[in-house]
């Protein structure tokens, strides 16, 4: 019966955590809805934790406070894929309260829990119900109802994984889409096993065999807009100025509770919020649309100083500090999987390519690296997957150029952003012009199903040669060319001047040379353009413009 947890044995639920989540990583990966090779939910949590839990163990004490750090680094560092950067977020919450703890009872614990929640909420700009976030909600919730009352810490994370597992099996009737694909949430399922592995820890059982039982009826409603559910659409970054100052010589009335209302009030106008200090000095960084709203908050507490506020929508002010090389004004960083899409973007002078993509999203730190690599003052980003945007924007923090991220969603956005790039133009024209040029590309790929489902209108099987354009699947058949034929026909409209074709490393180039030969008759009008990608998993990416 544990009353309370102390460091040593945080450290080791921690490590068991990232463990278990490591040995179930494939199931988890199983549960993504969009029956494509790139699911991998599991995949980006479970190296997130794992490089949590390399921290952790590198950690030289075994004070909470220090165990915590740990954790919270290691996993911002380690963060990959929208799943694993929510999952960064919701250990920095809990970190955020036990580091001030010398041993945490449930009590705390359930205060953890809530801190986690309300953190991970606002790393997204648009939370949709039914995802991780729920799951981890309901399991915040339920602890601080029964943490008055229960003591004891394994009895006490026991009752909160049921109430996540009863939260985790409501998912499907929250998103259709799931309901549909006959799953579960797969971040729900992943966040509960890394649960599992604390638990297991209080009870002396770390080794454990988990069985699962995520599968519900397939739905057999017809497949509507309402339905369709992107669990990667995280919104792009939307406040203007990024606000920096120290609150010094507080008043005497000013308290630790006026100190978190101050940081509620920050969060409520902004994001990226910081607020870190005591009543003797607090440093704060916020991005908002209203420095001066942030600014009469924090006069309430005390006196401004060292006060900066930088427009970065406009990208125009000095770098802080001296540099030690002598930098260019520009550089250019992509992510992409495939020596022939490498080769491409370096053609056209990208600095740094970034091996990644579709089951193998780079670390926020993995992408801060690659960019620390290019001596030039400011650096755009092209992550050219979804998945990869959040990981970038993350990695702000943890590189000492100036990031900006252009929020390509696949290779030929990204490609076309660095067409648009201008090494006379200033950073905030620049940003401008990649983004908006992105907005005349339309993208398709063609790949195959990992599994049998219903997803949209279409009934899959296992093997199943499948097109999707930018939204959903369009077309499907057991023919390569037919399929990429098809799925071009959908895309296609009478303002579409060029077809490009990049095919990956399972199509010959004689295969490509001939589906390039039938949409020049078919389309004469076009040119019709064929390059070698080398890309796994995908075997055409097409780029209409």
């Amino acid at each position: 019966m544990q009353k309370s947890v102390n460091g040593a044995l945080l450290r080791r639920m921690i490590l068991n955590g990232a463990k278990l989540l490591d040995i179930n990583k494939i199931h988890v990966d199983s549960l993504n809805v969009f029956p494509v090779p790139d699911g991998d939910t599991g995949t980006n949590m479970s190296l997130t934790m794992f490089s949590s839990a390399k921290e952790v163990s590198a950690c030289p004490s075994n004070n909470v406070d220090a165990i915590c750090g740990a954790m919270a680094k290691g996993a911002l560092r380690g963060a990959r894929g929208n799943s694993g950067v929510i999952l960064s977020q919701i250990l920095k919450g809990i970190s955020d309260v036990l580091s001030g703890c010398k041993t945490i009872t449930t009590k705390q614990f359930a205060k953890a829990l809530s801190k986690g929640t309300e953190v991970a909420y606002k790393a997204v700009s648009k939370p949709k119900e039914g995802t991780i976030l729920t799951v981890m909600r309901a399991m915040s919730e339920h602890a601080e109802k029964i943490a008055p009352k229960t003591a004891d810490v394994d009895a006490f994370f026991n009752s909160v994984i049921e109430a996540g597992e009863e939260m985790l099996r409501k998912t499907p009737e929250m998103l259709p889409v799931l309901k549909q694909a006959g799953v579960v949430d797969a971040g729900g399922r992943g966040l509960l096993v890394v649960f599992q592995g604390f638990y297991h820890v209080l009870l002396g059982t770390e080794d454990v065999s988990l069985a699962f039982d995520d599968k519900v009826q397939v739905s057999d409603e017809k497949y509507s807009e309402k339905s369709h559910f992107d669990y990667n659409d995280l919104a792009d970054i939307e406040f203007a100025y990024c606000t920096e100052f120290f609150i010094i010589n507080l008043y005497k009335k000013t308290t630790e509770a006026d100190i978190d209302k101050f940081r509620e009030n920050l969060m409520n106008i902004g994001d990226c919020v910081l607020v870190i200090g005591d009543l003797s000095m607090i440093k704060v960084h916020v991005h908002t649309n209203e420095p001066g709203v942030a600014l009469t908050y924090a006069l309430e507490l005390g006196e401004l100083d060292k006060l900066k506020i930088e427009n970065m929508l406009e990208q125009n002010r000095a770098l802080i500090g001296q540099r030690k090389e002598e930098l260019k004004p520009f550089g250019l960083v992509s992510v992409c999987a495939g020596d022939g899409l490498s080769t491409i973007f370096k053609d056209l002078l990208v600095d740094n390519v970034i091996e990644g993509g579709q089951t193998m999203n780079p670390s926020a730190d993995d992408i801060a690296q690659a960019c620390d690599k290019v001596l030039a003052k400011d650096v755009f980003i092209m992550p050219n997957n979804k998945n990869i945007i959040l990981a970038a924007e993350q990695a702000k923090a943890l590189s000492k150029r100036k990031l900006h991220i252009i929020p390509s969603r696949n290779v030929p956005q990204g490609l076309a952003a660095v067409l648009a790039f201008n090494p006379e133009d200033t950073a905030a024209n620049n940003e401008a012009n990649m983004i908006d040029a992105m907005q005349y590309v339309k993208v398709g790929m063609v790949t195959y199903a990992v599994r049998s489902t219903q997803v949209e209108k279409f009934e899959l099987k296992e093997g199943d040669i499948i097109g999707m354009n930018a939204k959903d699947i369009a077309t499907k058949g057991n023919d390569v060319d037919a399929v990429t034929e098809e799925l071009i026909d959908d895309m296609m409209d009478e303002d579409v001047t060029t077809i490009s074709l990049y095919f990956g490393n399972n199509v010959t180039e004689e295969e490509a040379s001939k589906v390039a030969d039938d949409l020049s008759q078919k389309y004469p009008k076009c040119d019709v353009d064929i390059y070698y990608g080398g890309q796994p998993l995908y075997y055409y990416i097409v780029s209409l413009e």
